[in-house]
This record gives structure tokens, sequence and C-alpha cells, in this order.
């Protein structure tokens, strides 16, 4: 197929570390199927360690956003392809396994919705349209912004911080590369440099790998800060199908000792609210002092628990 939007000017963006030749994989149309998934799986772990290496400024993210959505901020996810299919997957995922209202995490993804199942590549072009998309958002000093550009030059995500940051939002920057020429400013940097992939260029791999595992980190632990985690579970869940009521069940049942019928039974009362159920069975009261209480301790549960609220 002729492509006519060639343009006669286009940045070489071959000194980008995520555009290099990965030695390992120079015969990747000559291995066996069973060799191939073995180097994959080599570079897939390396993918962890460049994660792990980030730990600081992951951190640094996650205070960050949890400060923002305790104080009524927002989380925008900005990113183009991959990058910004997974922003909009990881904001998709907080509703109901933490019960956030939808505006609380939200994903931006060049091209609108429609790039979310069709390619869209073209759209990431322009600068222009990230910095629209945050006046849209109407982005302000209480939320925080965060780019996704696995080679670190998309110009929507460029465009989307430089506008978030005139605007006196916070801003994270995640990418898979050095520092390059015109990047933006932000608050928070965050580079897992998972280096050259399997197939050269293809950053769906090694560098989305990567870039879930930071977002999966940065919601979870903000969601931790929130309240919204009692030891390893998830108390705020939005039961909203019968894999998700199974689960509320099972964490009442084990942070009561209710037996399942009762404990169903209890959050049929409570319309599915797993911390209201459970502080009532807890503390002997009805659901109504129970949200009074909980209100009180911010929403979390094992404040309302240990407190004399």
């Amino acid at each position: 197929m002729r492509n006519e939007n060639l343009k006669s000017e286009i940045r070489d963006r071959s000194s980008l570390l995520t555009e290099q030749r990965l030695a390992e994989s120079m015969r990747l149309d000559q291995l066996s199927v069973e060799d191939a998934l073995a180097v994959m799986n080599e570079q897939d772990g390396s993918a962890v360690i460049a994660v792990a290496s980030q730990r600081a400024e992951v951190a640094k993210a996650v205070t960050l956003v949890t400060t923002a959505l305790k104080s009524g901020g927002r989380l925008i996810y900005v990113g183009a392809g991959t990058s910004g299919r997974l922003g909009v997957l990881d904001a998709t995922e907080c509703p109901p396994t933490f019960g956030t209202d939808t505006n609380l995490v939200q994903g931006i993804i060049a091209g609108g919705e429609g790039a979310m199942f069709r390619s869209a590549e073209g759209a990431e072009d322009r600068t222009s349209d990230g910095a629209a998309a945050m006046d849209a958002k109407k982005i302000g000093p209480g939320d925080v912004v965060m780019g996704i550009a696995a080679g670190g030059t998309t110009p929507f995500v460029r465009g989307a911080l430089a506008r978030a940051g005139e605007l006196h939002a916070k801003t994270i920057f995640l990418c898979c590369v050095g520092k390059t020429a015109g990047e933006p400013q932000a608050d928070v940097v965050i580079r897992p440099l998972t280096g050259p992939e399997v197939l050269t260029g293809s950053t769906r791999l090694k560098a989305g790998t990567a870039t879930k595992l930071v977002l999966n980190q940065i919601t979870t632990l903000a969601m931790v800060g929130l309240g919204k985690v009692y030891e390893n579970l998830m108390v705020d869940v939005r039961a909203i199908n019968e894999k998700l009521q199974d689960r509320a069940a099972r964490i009442v049942t084990l942070l009561t000792g209710l037996s399942r019928e009762k404990s169903l039974a209890l959050l049929q009362s409570t319309h599915g609210e797993v911390k209201t159920a459970i502080v009532m069975q807890k503390r002997g009261i009805n659901a109504t002092e129970a949200k009074r209480i909980l209100e009180k301790a911010g929403g979390s549960l094992r404040a309302a628990l240990e407190s004399q609220i």
C-alpha cells in the first residue's frame, strides 16, 4: 500500500536505545520457536530489572499521585499507541478494583477512543493535539499528568506535558531511553532502560512490559495510601459481577469470621460495600453508624477498626 503521508523531513531516531538492534535476536527469523522463546523470556526478565532500578523515582511518583488524589485531584495518563493503551487500561481497571470514581484516574490516547482498538499512529505527531487534550480535560494545579512515551520523543505526549506544566499541574514522564533533545520538563522522570527489543523498534515488547509494571505500581500503592487496601485485600472492590461478588464475600469472611452465607447476607444489606459490612460486624453497629465512622476515618478500614471514633 502506498503511503501518501511520508514527510520530506523526518527526525532521525536511530540513536534511541529502543531503536537499536539486539545482538541476541539477530537471527530471529532463523531460530526455532523454542530458541526464539528462550531469547524473549530472557529479555522480558531484563524489563523487570530495569523497573527495579527506578524504584526511587517510582516512589516519588507514588507520593506525588497519592497527595494529589487525597486533595481531590486526578491522575491523567497521556500516551500514543501501546503507551496510550496501557494508560487507558490501568485507568479503566481502577474503578472495579478500588471502587474509585471513573474521573479519578483517566487515560488519554492520541487519536481518541477509536485508537484503543484500531491503529491511529499518525495521531501522535501533533504536539498541539496533546496540549489541546489538557485544555479539554481542564487540567489544573491539583492534578497529576503522566506522559508515557517509550522512545521519549512522541510529540503528542511532549505537547501534553508542556501544557500541563503551564497549567501548574504536577507532571511525571515515563520513557525507556536516556534524555533526548527537547525532552519536556517534569517533576518526576522514570527511565527503565529496557534496551533494544527482540523485534527492533517494537516497544510493545520489553518497553511495554516495563510500562505496565510501573503503572501498576503507581496506582496500586496510591490506592493503598488512600485507604482502599487493608492488609493485602481490596476492601473497596466494586462487586459488579459474580467473580467480584465472590471475592467481596471472601474478604468479609476472612476479616470477620462469619460464614460465607452470613457474609453474603451482610453484603446484601450494605449494597456490596465491603468496608461498611466489616465495620458493622466488628463493632456491632448498624450501616449508618459504620459509614459515619468510615467517613471520619478518611475511608481507612484500619483506622475505623483501631480508633475510638
